[in-house]
């Protein structure tokens, strides 16, 4: 599949259509980088939850930027396995159907996925 010409940075449509929860580990700690537990809560357990990501507005507390334009992620070093793990080949042209179910939420075309 040859390369598309779209890329998350552009998108985000996925920061703000999913709950991102994710094991309380992933914490930062005093000597550990990680998801700061300001913008985190207790979901469940040891399951946390990005906040912003299970209101009815649903929008990943460290998303910036408009989605469909230009956005970042404020902890893209520090995110969560979800987020790591979410779109992992976009970068290479191979998007995913959750990544189009996102896209239409916010009016956005759809990628070609790979069957």
């Amino acid at each position: 599949m040859a390369a598309y010409p779209v890329s998350c940075t552009s998108c985000g449509a996925c920061c703000a259509a999913f709950r991102v929860s994710f094991h309380r580990s992933e914490l930062a700690g005093p000597e550990r980088r990680g998801v700061p537990p300001a913008m985190a809560v207790v979901e469940v357990g040891n399951t946390m939850r990005m906040c912003g990501t299970d209101e009815h507005t649903l929008r990943c507390v460290a998303l910036q930027g408009a989605v469909g334009e230009s956005v970042s992620c404020s902890i893209y070093a520090d995110r969560p396995s979800p987020c790591r793990e979410f779109g992992a080949l976009a970068d290479v042209g191979i998007y995913e159907r959750a990544c189009n179910r996102a896209r239409a939420r916010h009016g956005l075309p759809p990628l070609p996925v790979d069957d």
